[in-house]
């Protein structure tokens, strides 16, 4: 079975919201309630690569005050994490990323996102605590967020954005990662498909 049908048979299983436009689940408006963080399983999505849009570019700061650029990462797939210490689901979910981390290896490369973490200092904590061992932009205010329209808004956490090589969105997981093997088969597709050459532009 290949990786698309995989995910397509994982998402089948998601709870389907009544009445929410695909807008609405990409804004991250629903299932947050006044927690803000979404409470659902996440919606996977994928985009084929004649359908891509441009290239995702941000730069900021990381969790111990140095540059940290989504760029930066051109050529290798990169998975983006958004994620906060206070975020319930974040928590629940952490050693699933870790793993996925972990069994994606060299060929993919994680950046995470923090979002309304009060100081630096308790989200390198729950990092550490949690092996969240790839680097992180520190964004109290979400502005990286705004980087990706019509993929994540302001309320998006936690969520997951698989870029490709050339920094294009391949796929997302907007809401509570489903499992930890639904974020490696998501991310292995697009490594298999920059090892074919599909990717490009």
């Amino acid at each position: 079975m290949s990786w698309r049908r995989r995910l397509l048979a994982v998402a089948a299983c998601l709870p389907v919201l009544m009445g929410v436009t695909a807008c609405d689940g990409l804004n991250g408006l629903q299932g947050t309630g006044d927690k803000g963080y979404i409470t659902t399983d996440g919606v996977v999505r994928t985009v084929d690569a004649a359908e891509r849009g441009d290239a995702i570019s941000y730069q900021g700061e990381d969790l111990d005050g140095s540059p940290l650029a989504i760029e930066d990462y051109r050529g290798t797939p990169v998975v983006v994490s958004v994620w906060g210490s206070w975020c319930t689901p974040c928590r629940k979910e952490a050693p699933w990323v870790a793993g996925a981390a972990e069994a994606l290896g060299d060929g993919v490369q994680f950046v995470g996102i923090n979002l309304r973490d009060s100081s630096t200092a308790q989200a390198s904590a729950f990092a550490r605590g949690a092996g969240l061992d790839f680097p992180s932009l520190y964004e109290p205010d979400g502005e990286a967020l705004l980087a990706f329209p019509g993929v994540l808004g302001l309320r998006s956490i936690p969520s997951f954005v698989v870029l490709d090589r050339e920094g294009r969105v391949a796929a997302s997981i907007v809401g509570q990662l489903p499992s930890q093997q639904t974020l490696v088969d998501l991310a292995q597709g697009v490594v298999d498909e920059a090892a074919n050459g599909a990717g490009d532009g």
